[in-house]
């Protein structure tokens, strides 16, 4: 199991309606990738409309709920760094590699 430091970060979130996203940058202290079939989604995303994050934060991913991604061990995301991106509605998990 990782400890919180060997966490991978995420690295970029261009998801312009995610309210923990300012200048493609994740501002949640941690992210949790979920969804269901193709689409391996952020269950942290939250609209706009309602602001969260921290003032500074270097977001890493807390759980990963995606059993079938080739980077998910035991729940925890072994990449090194993942990419979050989708429209405005949607924050989908880039980095997901299907086993």
């Amino acid at each position: 199991m990782a400890t919180l430091a060997e966490l991978p970060q995420v690295a970029e979130c261009t998801v312009a309606g995610c309210s923990n996203n300012e200048h493609s940058s994740c501002h949640a202290a941690a992210v949790t990738i979920g969804g269901a079939g193709s689409d391996a989604q952020c269950a942290t995303f939250i609209p706009l409309s309602i602001k969260g994050g921290l003032d500074t934060a270097m977001s890493s991913v807390g759980a990963c709920q995606r059993a079938d991604c080739n980077h998910n061990e035991h729940l925890e995301c072994t990449a090194s760094s993942v990419r979050i991106g989708g429209g405005s509605d949607l924050a989908d998990c880039l980095t997901f590699a299907r086993r």
